[in-house]
């Protein structure tokens, strides 16, 4: 992937390098390793990046380099792809996988199936998800294709412009029907797993709104999390005396679904080469739906 800027008569650009810092944001990691790599042009020959440029001229960085992936054992498995274009891979996670390999899922994470797909398609690149969600979430994933792509849809998550979604499944009536949880969280004393409500913890903030109530004994939320922690909205819902359905770490077991009844429905953000918005959307799975 080729990344390109024509300087405009009304840039302020002084230099190669004020262009990738200012316009492409480039870090200072990501901007080393392409020097390192010969991989930023000025009207398409390598430069130093403290040469000036001019109105007109072109500044691009070649991306195409190959990356050593091997860290990742390669899986073949059946992914839901969404969308796929030269930036990312976005996939519908189904519920029971995990994202990254561990101890205990080596080779059957999602990123082991990604490298298969990856090797597939003679893609040498890392294996860069860009959004987690628990093992028995389900919901959209996206694997960035190289590193500006993560960096980019990074800042977007941390400066709250990237919209993420969920819908979940929740016990009991809320009184209030549309809300936000204002509450810190911190990892569980002598739990590397658990999270809990804790006011050293840190900052974390849930929006949620009632969509639908079912038999009078369960609510339908849409959330919209504003901070990103680990367990965040299964960690709140608990908080309010309203856990996910089916949350056997935070609330109960149930018999209208073996997993924590929570989905990743969507996902919008600004494109890191087009510059436009686009939002995707996945279907709530079969073991949510049925319980409508």
């Amino acid at each position: 992937m080729e990344l390109k800027y024509i300087i405009q008569s009304s840039d302020i650009f002084f230099s190669v390098k004020n262009v990738l810092k200012s316009y492409f944001q480039i870090s200072d990691r990501l901007l080393l390793r392409l020097k390192n790599n010969n991989r930023i042009l000025l009207n398409g020959s390598s430069v130093f990046i403290d040469f000036p440029v001019k109105t007109n001229d072109i500044v691009s960085i070649n991306l195409d380099f190959e990356e050593d992936n091997s860290n990742i054992v390669p899986k073949e498995m059946k992914l839901n792809i969404i969308y796929e274009d030269d930036a990312f891979l976005i996939l519908s996670k189904p519920s029971n996988i995990a994202i990254h390999p561990s101890q205990l899922h080596y080779d059957n994470s999602l990123s082991n199936g990604v490298k298969f797909y990856f090797d597939s398609i003679n893609l040498k690149k890392k294996i860069r998800p860009v959004n987690r969600l628990d093992r028995d979430t389900s919901g959209i994933v996206i694997f960035a294709k190289n590193e500006y792509v993560q960096e980019f849809l990074a800042k977007q998550m941390n400066n709250k412009t990237f919209n993420k979604e969920y819908i979940g499944i929740v016990e009991g009536i809320l009184s209030k029907k549309i809300g936000t949880i204002n509450a810190p969280i911190s990892r569980k004393e002598n739990s590397i797993i658990e999270r809990c409500i804790d006011e050293k913890g840190n900052h974390s903030i849930t929006h949620y709104e009632v969509i639908n109530e079912i038999d009078n004994k369960f609510s339908v939320i849409n959330f919209k999390s504003e901070t990103g922690r680990t367990h965040q909205i299964r960690v709140h819902c608990n908080y309010i005396g309203h856990p996910i359905l089916g949350d056997t770490l935070y609330g109960n077991a149930s018999t209208y679904i073996s997993r924590q009844a929570l989905h990743c429905y969507k996902m919008g953000f600004v494109h890191p080469i087009t510059r436009k918005y686009i939002e995707f959307v996945d279907e709530l799975p079969n073991d949510m739906n049925k319980i409508f």
